[in-house]
């Protein structure tokens, strides 16, 4: 009985291609779990601690221009405090939006965007939330205007270097207002105060116009894109320093 054998040029190359596709088929597990780590990661931290907003209107001009993109803070409200001069993201109470249409966009993009909001680095619900700066805190007297055009919060005038005012005016708000702030709400007003429809306008509408705390996303404390207006948003506690704590209202 005679026995075959294979040359040994032939076994050597046959191991090597086992070897080779054995290494590409643990290169691309190895690439796999990677990739799954990262989106379970991203979407942990997008949903409890930082998520990515853009911004639709010109509302917050001259902080925040159209379609640039924020990072909020997601601990705010629930572990770190507000505070007044905030910028805050929040779900809409009520009203204080009109009806939006759905977008007309390619299936492919809408499956991409979809992915993209769950690492955070998209927000396709940006349509449903508005993105003002913190005024007033529950109990806060806000009242305006004085003499010199000024907005006061508990009897203390601000000078705020944040706000964008038409040319010719002098008066922060164009209509005058004095209000209390309720419990476990806040009074929010854009920096482009001739071109925001916020507290000020929804006085007609569910909440009289204040945002109730729990509608509160985050506190916006960046802006990631375009890296022309990368930049820390500021809450510029010099303006607000000396306003005194209120009693809560009732």
């Amino acid at each position: 009985m005679t026995e075959t054998t294979m040359p040994a040029d032939d076994i050597s190359a046959g191991s090597r291609r086992r070897t080779r596709q054995k290494g590409a088929l643990l290169f691309l597990r190895d690439i796999l779990i990677i990739f799954v780590v990262a989106l379970l990661v991203s979407f942990l931290v997008k949903t409890f601690l930082v998520r990515s907003f853009y911004i639709p209107s010109a509302s917050m001009e001259q902080t925040l221009q159209i379609d640039d993109r924020i990072l909020v803070n997601e601990l705010v409200p629930d572990l770190v405090t507000l505070e007044r001069g905030d910028v805050v993201v929040f779900r809409d109470p009520g009203g204080w939006l009109g009806p939006t249409p759905e977008p007309d966009a390619p299936p492919i993009t809408v499956a991409a965007d979809w992915v993209l909001s769950l690492i955070g680095l998209s927000a396709s619900d940006s349509d449903d939330h508005l993105i003002k700066r913190l005024i007033g805190l529950p109990g806060d007297h806000v009242v305006c205007c004085n003499a010199l055009g000024q907005m006061s919060v508990n009897d203390v005038p601000l000078s705020e270097p944040y706000v964008t005012l038409q040319p010719g005016t002098t008066d922060v708000s164009k209509i005058p207002f004095d209000v209390v702030v309720p419990n476990n709400s806040l009074w929010v007003m854009g920096d482009n105060r001739y071109n925001s429809r916020d507290s000020r306008y929804n006085r007609e509408q569910p909440g009289n116009g204040f945002v109730p705390i729990d509608n509160v996303v985050g506190r916006a404390f960046v802006i990631s894109w375009p890296v022309a207006h990368w930049g820390w948003l500021d809450n510029y506690p010099e303006v607000f320093g000396s306003v005194p704590d209120a009693e809560p209202a009732k």
